[in-house]
This record gives C-alpha cells, sequence and structure tokens, in this order.
C-alpha cells in the first residue's frame, strides 16, 4: 500500500499538461513508491482512459463549497480553487498529499522527497515566491511625497475579497505563496483552518485565487505552521527564467550556485506573438546557458 500520493487536476484543455505532468513524475524510479492520483475537471472518456494505466486514481473534482452559478459562467475547472483544499475526502487512503499543478512538471526527485518530509508533523510543506533576482515583490502607487497606495498580490486580492481589513494588512506586504506546489498531512489542522478561510474568500471575491489568498491568509494570519521551501521547489517561470546546465542537461537556476529546478512551473504562462506556451508546444524562447550561449528552447517537460 503506498502512503503518499501526488494529485493533480485538469479539463480537457489542459490533458496534455497534466499527461507530462505525469510522464514527468514517472521518468524517476523512486515514483513507484508514491500514488499518483488526478481530479476530473472536464476530461473527456478518451483522456481518462489513456490516464487508468498511468495513475492509481481518477475522481470527478465537486464543488466542496458551494458557489453561485454567476460566478462560475460554465467554467468547471475553477474547482481546482476549491477542490484542492479537501483532498483528503477525494483520496483518504493516503498519509502525505503532494498537491502539483497541472502546468507544472518534476525535474528532480529530491524536490518531491523534500515536500514529503516538510509536511512531517502536521506542518504545511510550501514555497514562497521570492527569491534572488526578484526585483519586485509589490507594486505601489504613489500619491504625494512618501503616501503611496499598496498594490501588492495579497493585499489587492483581500480587498476585492472583502476580507478584514486586520487580515489584509498582514498580507500587505508578506512574501506572496503560490499554492500551485504544497504538501499536507491527512490529520493536519491546517486543512481546515485553510477551508475555513477559503469560505470566507469565496464569499466576497472571485472564485480564481481564492483558494491561493485563503492559504496566504492560513499562514500569515493564522500562522498555521510552515516549512517554507527553497524557490527552486516551485520554479514560476514567469517570475524569472532559469538558465540551462548543457553538462548536466538540466535546467538549473539563473544565479549562482545554480542549483537544480526541482519542479518547473509554468504559472501565468511563458508568452510569445500572443500565444502560451502551455498551450502551443511548438514555441520555444531564448534561454541562456551557464556558459553564456543562447539556446531556444520550450520550458515543457520533453520525454
Amino acid at each position: 500500500m503506498k502512503k503518499n500520493t501526488i494529485v493533480s487536476l485538469a479539463d480537457s484543455n489542459y490533458f496534455p499538461l497534466l499527461d507530462e505532468l505525469i510522464d514527468s513524475i514517472k521518468q524517476f524510479e523512486a515514483s513507484k513508491d508514491t500514488a499518483i492520483c488526478v481530479l476530473d475537471a472536464g476530461l473527456s472518456e478518451e483522456q481518462k482512459n489513456k490516464l487508468l494505466s498511468k495513475v492509481d486514481e481518477i475522481k470527478s473534482a465537486e464543488w466542496d463549497i458551494k458557489v453561485p452559478e454567476s460566478k462560475i459562467k460554465g467554467r468547471e475547472w475553477l474547482k481546482s480553487q476549491v477542490s484542492r483544499a479537501f483532498l483528503p475526502k477525494y483520496f483518504p487512503n493516503y498519509e502525505k498529499y503532494l498537491w502539483i499543478d497541472c502546468d507544472a512538471w518534476v525535474n528532480d526527485w529530491q524536490t518531491i522527497e523534500l515536500y514529503f518530509k516538510a509536511c512531517d508533523n502536521n506542518k504545511l510543506g510550501i514555497t514562497q515566491t521570492i527569491g534572488p533576482g526578484y526585483k519586485i515583490t509589490s507594486k505601489v502607487n504613489w500619491v504625494f511625497g512618501k503616501l503611496a497606495i499598496i498594490k501588492s498580490q495579497n493585499f489587492k486580492h483581500a480587498v476585492k475579497s472583502k476580507i478584514n481589513m486586520d487580515k489584509a494588512r498582514k498580507l500587505a506586504f508578506a512574501p506572496h505563496i503560490n499554492i500551485g506546489v504544497f504538501s499536507l498531512e491527512k490529520y493536519s489542522k491546517s486543512w481546515e483552518i485553510w477551508q475555513n478561510n477559503l469560505r470566507e474568500t469565496l464569499k466576497g471575491g472571485d472564485i480564481f485565487g481564492s483558494e491561493q489568498l485563503a492559504m496566504n491568509i492560513s499562514v500569515y494570519h493564522d500562522n498555521i505552521e510552515t516549512e517554507f521551501l527553497p524557490l527552486n521547489c516551485n520554479w514560476i517561470t514567469s517570475n524569472l527564467l532559469p538558465k540551462f546546465d548543457q553538462v548536466n542537461n538540466t535546467f538549473v537556476e539563473p544565479y549562482l550556485p545554480n542549483y537544480k529546478i526541482g519542479i518547473m512551473h509554468l504559472a501565468a504562462g511563458i508568452w510569445k506573438n500572443n500565444q502560451d506556451m502551455r498551450i502551443n508546444k511548438d514555441i520555444k524562447i531564448e534561454i541562456q546557458t551557464l556558459d553564456g550561449k543562447i539556446l531556444n528552447k520550450s520550458l515543457r517537460f520533453e520525454n
């Protein structure tokens, strides 16, 4: 019986990305001891049949917190913003859960081991989106002299979601937490705290981003015990491009000591000529090598 599971979700449009994520996991021999579970938010029967030979379980995602249809507008994939906060309900037979967004892929198995280790003793394992090379962490609009209007992602979303101002202020300049990769144990109290905050964010704000805001509130306001992992454990390419190590044939951080990227995450997309690399795999961009050369490469997983 496998004790731990990696979980992701997709609809039919993002199935190719989900399929690549699964292949990136299964390229490692050690993955045989870890289950792979999928939440279906609109996959076709053909797509699900293809996955059956690769994964351990597939369950249909639900609206675990009731949301008005006027907010959903037929976008069933938005269930991902709710259902990921209820993973033990969908897949109750595991001790630890590692969520990875389907627009991410695994480049180093040690990162998987780190996430499972990080959630020991009911802690949250997660990565903040801040590190060497990040030039802007919060936006402000300067009004008069020293007066400014805060435009940080956390604060902006909190205000839009009508979150209590005390909570919103605590988030204002806190390093943003990306919920695209995280780990939690089955019986961690963090699930309930996160779910309660999610109910609050869904009431006043948009569905998209609600679960991420709720987790930021859980960490920075409710002080759930958290193990913060290095940036290479959830490398968001739209924030900072990696470099390529030609000697070892792998993507690495762009600054010394050029640690290997553990999980490559294409959140927000990589755009070229108004086309997103997540949708069009033929898109390639200029990537610098460690010895200063320029390569045209895709950032998607290649088997």
